[in-house]
């Protein structure tokens, strides 16, 4: 293996290791939420998207260390800004919902919904960020076809995700007054009630 591809695999593995604290912090919020009261919505998609997410990390390193395509510093620079700008935003949004962040859908009856931080300006932080870091990622040793083959699986995969959070928010009550009139993926930066 080239020295590029070494440094790649190690990042890879460590976006891996991130992935799986994540995966953690998620289980112990999940266990708090229950113990609260909270309801879990539309679970069976949720092995879909483990399955997208770990096949995403192996396929990228099978792309780089078999199919070897050379390194290029002028598309690794912007794909590495874009992959730091999808951690920014997951991490705003995991700080932002505190003890209610989980990687599977759930309502905690009664709890208004989680309207700040990053989602004063964003309804979905947290997926603007997995896509970027989708795209980002493999392109960051010049995979385009890891790239362009999850970006199309997440994006079937987030239509159906969004639409059954928005629903399971929607039918806890007040999200809508508090986020609907929040763009979804591109951030307004104009206050909310402002003109």
């Amino acid at each position: 293996m080239t020295a590029s591809q070494i440094f790649f695999v190690t990042f890879v593995a460590l976006v891996a290791l991130q992935r799986l604290a994540e995966l953690r912090l998620s289980r112990r919020n999940e266990k708090q939420l229950r113990q609260l009261g909270a309801r879990e919505h539309a679970s069976r998609h949720f092995i879909a998207m483990q399955l997208l997410h770990t096949l995403w990390l192996v396929s990228v390193v099978l792309e780089v260390v078999l199919l070897q395509p050379a390194f290029q510093p002028w598309v690794c620079a912007p794909a590495a800004l874009c992959f730091g700008i999808g951690q920014g935003l997951r991490y705003a949004a995991i700080n932002a919902l505190g003890g209610r962040w989980s990687v599977r859908i759930f309502t905690l009856p009664g709890a208004p919904p989680v309207a700040k931080g990053v989602y004063r300006y964003l309804r979905h932080p947290n997926y603007l960020g997995v896509v970027l870091e989708l795209a980002a990622l493999p392109l960051m040793h010049s995979a385009w076809r890891s790239a362009v083959v999850f970006s199309l699986a997440n994006a079937v995969l987030l239509v159906v995700r969004i639409r059954e959070e928005e629903r399971a928010l929607t039918g806890n009550g007040g999200y809508d007054e508090a986020l609907g009139p929040v763009p979804r993926f591109w951030p307004s930066f104009r206050a909310r009630g402002s003109t």
